[in-house]
């Protein structure tokens, strides 16, 4: 290794204390990565990410660290904001504290790549944007579902014309999140306060935005409805409190080549299906069924002739008929499948189309979404820039 040039990036790590930051962003991508050598560059030298851990809380800070066999922590976010060995600021904090923290990074003249929603309205990650553009900032969102092999081939399925005309996706997304009462809980209490940031809505759209356009086509329209199953859940110090976010999403989306999606999306919802995540595309030559990692096929030569008789028993088992979809490649972590391209965007201004422009179009399908729910109608999705 000691022949090979190394150029060292310093990154600010804020806020991977919890759950997806330290899991996917810290011990899965950065921590890989420099276990594995660096992100190797087309000349043979290789990047390699030097991170920083900031956060509130030192002994959960120093802790990680520990565990991660890194150094550097701090709990002084403008300190280490003016500090020029750290370039690259990374946010995943809780949403609402975002706008602030990626401002002062942008300000500061660092790069920048957040977690999404970017920002509690779109009015807010759109400014984000346009701030970080004046500066001459890099910047990127993370958009890690393109990056899963379930979905990378249905992209490969797709770039083959496989489905010939697409004209509908159904989307079924989520599991039961338990209430923490008898059984702890999968995911932070803060998800289930609307005033915290929380909702499904505005967590799970920032998704289905990125994924839809950009395997799709551009959304066009939405029609939404939300709803709060669940009223009453325990905390992390096992308190109850009243839920205030919307736990669940039942959605229709307009495409661009007038592709309908259906989508359901929730936290109170018991599992029958091939995965946590499965999107279904119909088309004209062929119907494909995706989950995080696996991708299924049926032709129009082997779709099966059922007829409606619920006088007997169903005689076709419709599961078989489906071919896997062969793998081609190694897939990484979708997360750091994206983090090898931000890297490289920064030292090598390779091509990173995931901007905050993008992030700002997740939040705003989000907003029309809770604007559709609230209005109960049918809402247009205009062009951001």
């Amino acid at each position: 290794m000691s022949d090979i040039q190394q150029h060292t990036i310093g990154i600010i790590l804020n806020g991977v204390t919890g759950r997806m930051g330290s899991s996917q962003h810290l011990m899965r991508s950065i921590v890989a990565i420099r276990r594995d050598g660096g992100v190797r560059l087309a000349d043979g030298s290789v990047i390699m990410p030097r991170p920083i851990l900031v956060g509130r809380n030192v002994a959960k800070l120093r802790r990680l660290a520990d565990e991660a066999g890194l150094e550097e922590i701090s709990t002084d976010l403008d300190a280490v904001l003016s500090d020029d060995a750290y370039p690259v600021y990374f946010d995943a904090q809780t949403t609402d504290r975002r706008v602030e923290a990626v401002t002062a990074a942008i300000q500061a003249g660092k790069d920048v790549y957040c977690e999404k929603p970017t920002a509690l309205n779109s009015a807010d990650a759109l400014r984000l944007y346009h701030l970080a553009r004046e500066a001459g900032c890099k910047n990127g969102v993370v958009q890690d579902k393109l990056f899963l092999p379930g979905l990378r081939k249905l992209r490969r399925l797709i770039d083959q014309k496989f489905f010939g005309r697409i004209f509908a996706v159904r989307g079924e997304f989520g599991y039961w999140v338990f209430e923490g009462d008898t059984t702890p809980t999968q995911r932070p209490s803060w998800n289930s306060r609307k005033e915290d940031g929380g909702g499904i809505i505005l967590d799970m759209f920032s998704h289905w935005r990125y994924v839809l356009d950009n395997l799709f086509g551009r959304v066009r329209s939405v029609c939404c409805l939300g709803a709060t199953h669940i009223h009453k859940r325990w905390d992390e110090s096992a308190r109850p409190f009243q839920c205030t976010a919307d736990d669940s999403a039942y959605a229709m989306f307009e495409l661009d080549g007038d592709i309908i999606v259906q989508f359901n999306s929730s936290w109170a919802t018991r599992v029958r299906r091939d995965d946590l995540l499965t999107i279904q595309v119909d088309g004209t030559d062929g119907s494909a069924v995706a989950g995080l990692r696996d991708c299924r096929i049926q032709p129009a030569s082997a779709t099966p002739r059922p007829v409606w008789n619920p006088d007997v028993d169903q005689p076709l088992d419709f599961y078989d008929g489906w071919q896997d979809v062969p793998e081609y490649e190694t897939y990484d972590n979708a997360f750091r499948a994206q983090w090898e391209k931000f890297l490289k965007h920064v030292h090598a201004d390779e091509a990173f189309p995931w901007t905050l422009l993008e992030g700002a179009k997740c939040v705003q399908l989000a907003e029309l979404a809770t604007e559709s729910w609230e209005k109960r109608r049918w809402v247009d999705v205009p062009p951001l820039t």
